[in-house]
């Protein structure tokens, strides 16, 4: 009896040994695995930061590049004014009105017709300052300046439309 524990007493301590290394050796496997594990959520928080800010980026480059696009657009477009004085003379009183034509072109292509209007021009006022607050294709002035409503501008286009359109689509039937 003797000799078999002489014999199975080194199997017992090696077969301990090598349980209690491959314990230790799991225990640093771990360890090792959970600071990988660390390391790599801290590099995918930060390119997941990176991205955010370059799809930030590009979202802001883009706006710019289309706002530069559309004010280059928009720079095309220019109106060309040409005015002149007319004199009416009548028996009770003289009218003087300026006859002011707009008209609409982007780069040198005609957009639109003569726009024209006729504006009554009194003693002491500036034909110029008259000429600004009744323009159609001009800035909008900001304030107190009165300028006439689109409404009024319409009612005069169709009415200097109405004897064009009735004389080509008659409305009693002869044709």
């Amino acid at each position: 009896m003797d000799a078999v524990l002489w014999i199975l007493l080194p199997v017992f301590i090696a077969a301990g040994s090598a349980l209690l290394s491959f314990y230790i050796m799991q225990s640093r496997m771990e360890v090792a695995i959970a600071r990988e594990r660390a390391s790599l959520l801290e590099a995918q928080a930060i390119i997941n930061a990176q991205k955010s800010t370059f799809e930030e980026r590009v979202k802001a480059a883009e706006e710019s590049v289309r706002r530069k696009s559309l004010d280059d657009f928009m720079r095309d477009f220019r109106v060309e004014e040409r005015s002149y004085m007319r004199e009416i003379k009548g028996s009770l009183n003289n009218r003087k009105t300026m006859i002011l034509q707009e008209r609409l072109f982007f780069r040198n292509i005609p957009l639109s017709d003569w726009v024209e209007h006729e504006l009554l021009i009194e003693e002491g006022v500036n034909p110029q300052q008259a000429a600004r607050g009744c323009s159609v294709f001009g800035p909008k002035p900001l304030g107190g300046e009165a300028r006439p409503p689109i409404g009024k501008l319409l009612q005069e286009s169709a009415a200097l439309a109405a004897p064009r359109r009735q004389a080509a689509f008659p409305i009693d039937g002869a044709a």
